[in-house]
């Protein structure tokens, strides 16, 4: 007689077991893909500085050359760490909150953020979209296994006294 507990947990337990191995890939797409973009995006910013500060000062932000740089700064090095997976919870910190400020900066985003209950599409269409999601994913989840961060956990930071 064929055990149908023991089939649906051995199954389950081996789902389980594939979606933790594709969750490692998924970190490590996010990462790479997104952490280029943001760099891409921060060095455009930075090799056209007039204009984002003259767009920055259309949205009233304030400060807006300090700020150009600064935002031009934070996408352009937090690119480029995400994409090394080094210190990737407090890069998806600070990226999130750069990301939450551009959508609530740009009146159309802010519409979009502002109706998200009412109609999500235009919110999950806008530009910031996908970098806010994986600010938030590196954030939330860390680098992953295949990241600088799990090289330094497991070399440097939690070694163990060799015994002499």
């Amino acid at each position: 007689m064929i055990d149908l507990g023991f089939l649906l947990r051995t199954a389950y337990e081996l789902l389980t077991k594939v979606a933790n191995k594709t969750q490692i890939l998924l970190l490590l797409f996010f990462r790479l893909n997104w952490g280029w973009q943001f760099f891409i995006s921060g060095k455009g910013k930075l090799l056209d500085h007039p204009s984002v500060v003259e767009f920055f000062t259309s949205l009233h932000l304030p400060f807006p050359d300090f700020t150009a740089w600064f935002v031009s700064g934070v996408e352009c090095i937090g690119g480029i760490l995400l994409i090394l997976g080094l210190a990737t919870r407090p890069v998806g910190l600070v990226l999130s909150i750069n990301m939450i400020v551009a959508y609530l900066s740009v009146e159309e985003d802010r519409l979009k953020v502002l109706n998200f209950f009412q109609d999500q599409d235009p919110f999950f269409a806008a530009d910031p979209f996908f970098f806010l999601l994986t600010a938030l994913l590196a954030f939330a989840f860390g680098g992953g296994p295949l990241s600088l961060d799990a090289l330094l956990g497991k070399y440097v930071f939690n070694k163990k006294e060799q015994k002499s």
